[in-house]
């Protein structure tokens, strides 16, 4: 029986692109997606990966949608926490809703996702968990201090939670793409992309989601049990740590 995978925000994307990695990986994936309602169904017509619908900022939706993908699938063995949000804003005008939103999607949702798998993994001996975190968690950005914030606290969360749970056969590893050519990202006019964004990245060029998903399979392997508490930077080399 093939190891069961959740992918939050897996229907768009980054998310996307992991999703169907892992399901051509031999995983029975579950793709997490909370808005887009017409995405995720021409994600499920395309690829025929199960998609279900909750709230990843919400502790009580995010703990029945597990148990129902247990139910329909099998044992959650392979969590992949992609899904967050911007809602960018110089600090000095940010509202708490711009704060909070960010934070809670893309910070507490480890949390909520975490939390209702992390004793059945123990119990098992077996788990994987992989965050997606930013470049921007790594070296902050201007107009993003509750985004940086977030995926900050990611990174945090990742080294810690390995350190809890490396003797129970569970890793716990963050990647930290930059500049993938996402939906969002294609959205920048071609100008900026070419004149400010490009030139910061010395390969010349942007990501592509299918380059991250690679990583992320190569984690979720059996195969991968001795790399733990590792930040996975994925960025062309604009920002080397």
């Amino acid at each position: 029986m093939s190891r069961v995978a959740v992918v939050t925000g897996g229907t768009r994307g980054i998310g996307a692109a992991i999703s169907k990695a892992l399901a051509a990986a031999g995983y029975s994936v579950a793709a997490v997606y909370h808005g887009n309602d017409a995405a995720a169904a021409k994600f499920k017509a395309e690829t025929g990966v199960g998609v279900y619908k909750w709230d990843v900022a919400d502790f009580d939706a995010c703990s029945a949608g597990l148990a129902q993908v247990a139910k329909d699938l099998g044992r959650v063995e392979i969590l992949v926490n992609n899904a967050g949000v911007t809602r960018d804003g110089m600090f000095h005008k940010m509202t708490p809703d711009q704060w909070y939103g960010v934070i809670n999607t893309n910070l507490n949702s480890l949390f909520n996702m975490c939390r209702p798998v992390i004793e059945g993994m123990r119990e098992r001996g077996f788990g994987r968990i992989i965050n997606i975190s930013s470049i921007n968690g790594q070296k902050g950005q201007m107009g993003q201090v509750n985004y940086s914030a977030s995926k900050a606290g990611d990174i945090g969360f990742t080294k810690a939670l390995a350190q809890e749970n490396a003797n129970k056969g569970i890793t716990v590893n963050v990647i930290c793409p930059g500049y993938i050519a996402t939906e969002m990202v294609m959205a920048v006019p071609k100008d900026v992309l070419e004149k400010a964004i490009l030139p910061q990245i010395p390969v010349r060029r942007l990501g592509e989601p299918e380059e991250i998903a690679r990583c992320v399979v190569f984690l979720a392997a059996d195969e991968s049990g001795f790399i733990t508490g590792s930040t996975l930077t994925i960025n062309g080399g604009q920002y080397m740590v």
